[in-house]
């Protein structure tokens, strides 16, 4: 049984928004440094929240993005509304991407999102479902920050 959350948050994030793409990540990571997280574990937080917020700019409708904090443990959850992933083993390997030219040409779409999310958590979990959306949840140890899925 998990502890009591002693912090939560939610972000909304709008799809296509690509001006304010990030600004949740960045609010995240200033939340973070607050309560005095672990430097590390802020590091690579703030990249797998960058990189699933820029998805759902990209890919998604709207998403939203919650994080609770418990005593042991971050869970950062990130569901969105969308086209979903139609085959998740293919969207894990570096450098695959369903990004159009428009979207390569401002920068993003590189096929890196999804594997640097779950190299940067110690789990990851991904659940899709096509033309309705995507829940990804990144969990990261406190207790033990070198333990990881």
């Amino acid at each position: 049984m998990d502890s009591e959350v002693v912090f939560k948050q939610e972000f909304e994030i709008n799809g296509g928004d690509f001006v304010n793409a990030g600004e949740s990540a960045s609010k995240l990571k200033n939340i973070l440094k607050e309560i005095g997280i672990d430097t590390d574990i802020i590091r690579r937080l703030a990249i797998a929240a960058y990189e699933a917020e820029v998805n759902v700019v990209t890919y998604a409708r709207h998403g939203i993005m919650r994080i609770l904090i418990y005593p042991e443990k971050i869970l950062l959850t990130v569901e969105d509304e969308g086209q979903g992933i139609k085959d998740i083993d293919l969207a894990m390997q570096p450098g695959y991407s369903t990004a159009t030219d428009e979207i390569r040409e401002m920068g993003f779409g590189a096929g890196l999102g999804l594997p640097n999310m779950k190299k940067n958590a110690d789990i990851f979990n991904i659940s899709s479902t096509v033309d309705k959306g995507t829940k990804l949840e990144i969990t990261m140890n406190l207790n033990d920050k070198n333990v990881r899925d």
